[in-house]
């Protein structure tokens, strides 16, 4: 069950590295409401027809589940693509890639104020290394800007983004026993008309780029390998290990998204980036070994 889980999880996070080189590939190519928009509107076109017997079959739970289901499809489809997408705009690729390291923070300190959940003390530990990792991105190297609130823009951002799928992931507690299909079809539901008011507001706002032939081949990616694939085995992987554990490999998203960013986009790779990521590595290597040894 376990090496299923690890499988499931080390592709997510292969999408998801991917997704965040797909966003800065983005920029000035469509605008991000409208690619968090269409992004879902293509992962609906592709996973409905699969879907549709399921969702038949299960509508009654879905009806009596709807409060839970909105919420997680906003907060982990939604609002933080449409951030992530913003952020790029402002910082780098490697940046919002590392960042996203710091999502175990969110699951551990909401599983323990929530559920009581036991959290060991590797996983503290690894939690910690791995945060140390992620404010020297934040910081460009120099975590004496985190003191004084000197971040980019986007780095600030991609942090409220990184705070809204954490949230999503402890929600996965409460969401109710569906198929996948039933599953990922209603929270892409949600995510594609909760998309539409920020759309609407780069509209309104001037900021809206529809998209081009680049941005077409971004949003095809987004919307079945980063939405379909990757979330999918994301819940999956949750259900087999747990939120805390499963939480735990977003730390593997820094390593392919910065090797993606180097090889595709040819950002700089940095002597800060080369120390958060062992850092980052060496948390999750600590936290997940010795957990697994207590779940052996």
């Amino acid at each position: 069950m376990a090496a299923r889980a690890y499988l499931y999880l080390v592709i997510t996070t292969i999408g998801w590295g991917g997704n965040a080189v797909a966003g800065k590939l983005a920029v000035g190519h469509v605008s991000p409401a409208l690619l968090t928009t269409l992004r879902w509107a293509v992962a609906l076109a592709v996973i409905l027809p699969f879907a549709l017997p399921h969702l038949r079959r299960e509508w009654p739970a879905i009806r009596a589940h709807a409060g839970v289901l909105i919420a997680l499809g906003m907060l982990g489809f939604a609002l933080f693509n449409n951030l992530l997408y913003f952020a790029l705009i402002y910082t780098s690729a490697i940046n919002v890639a590392i960042e996203q390291a710091a999502m175990p923070l969110v699951i551990f300190v909401a599983s323990f104020l929530l559920f009581r959940q036991k959290t060991t003390l590797a996983q503290i530990a690894g939690f910690c290394i791995s945060v140390v990792g992620v404010a020297l991105v934040a910081s460009d190297g120099d975590l004496s800007r985190l003191l004084a609130l000197d971040i980019n823009l986007g780095d600030a951002v991609m942090m409220v983004a990184v705070l809204s799928y954490g949230l999503y992931t402890v929600g996965l507690h409460w969401k109710p026993r569906l198929h996948w299909l039933s599953l990922m079809s209603a929270l892409a539901i949600v995510a594609f008309f909760g998309s539409i008011p920020f759309t609407a507001f780069e509209a309104a706002s001037g900021s809206l780029i529809l998209p081009d032939l680049q941005g077409w081949l971004v949003v095809l990616y987004a919307g079945t390998i980063a939405s379909i694939a990757s979330q999918a085995l994301y819940i999956l992987g949750n259900e087999l290990i747990g939120g805390n554990r499963a939480g735990l490999f977003i730390n593997l998203v820094p390593i392919f998204g910065t090797l993606f960013a180097v090889v595709i986009l040819g950002e700089d790779f940095q002597l800060h980036h080369f120390f958060a990521l062992a850092l980052v590595l060496g948390g999750i290597a600590l936290a997940e070994r010795r957990n697994g040894r207590r779940a052996a």
